[in-house]
């Protein structure tokens, strides 16, 4: 038996490991470049959605998928936390009167904004 053969129909090579042709499959190991986000939805499809993970793997666009998910979801962030920091009219005077009482309501938007997200985007 040939220790190597190709498969011209589906356009893969073979290797003979003991008994069995096994395809010369190779997964491109691309540093990460994806934030916060990405690494949460890589997670997530890992946990709950291990086949589309598999395909997004095999395939060679799991790093691009995390890296659009991961760009989106900060886009979709920063626009939602302007939003609400309008519709509460959190203003730079209020900044300058009451640190604390600014910085909270900050934490309380940018908890909302990404609590969206996550439902919106991550866990999707």
């Amino acid at each position: 038996m040939k220790k190597h053969i190709y498969d011209e129909s589906n356009g893969l090579s073979y290797t003979l490991h003991g008994d069995y042709y096994l395809p010369d499959l190779a997964v491109n190991e691309e540093e990460p470049t994806y934030g916060k986000y990405g690494m949460l939805r890589k997670q997530f499809l890992k946990e709950h959605r291990p086949a589309r993970y598999q395909y997004l793997l095999m395939t060679g666009e799991l790093m691009a998928h995390l890296n659009r998910v991961d760009q989106e979801a900060r886009e979709l962030v920063e626009i939602l936390m302007k939003q609400m920091k309008e519709k509460q009219e959190v203003t730079e005077q209020l900044k300058m009167q009451d640190q604390m009482k600014w910085v909270g309501i900050m934490n309380n938007i940018k908890a909302c904004a990404e609590e969206i997200v996550l439902k919106e985007i991550i866990y999707l």
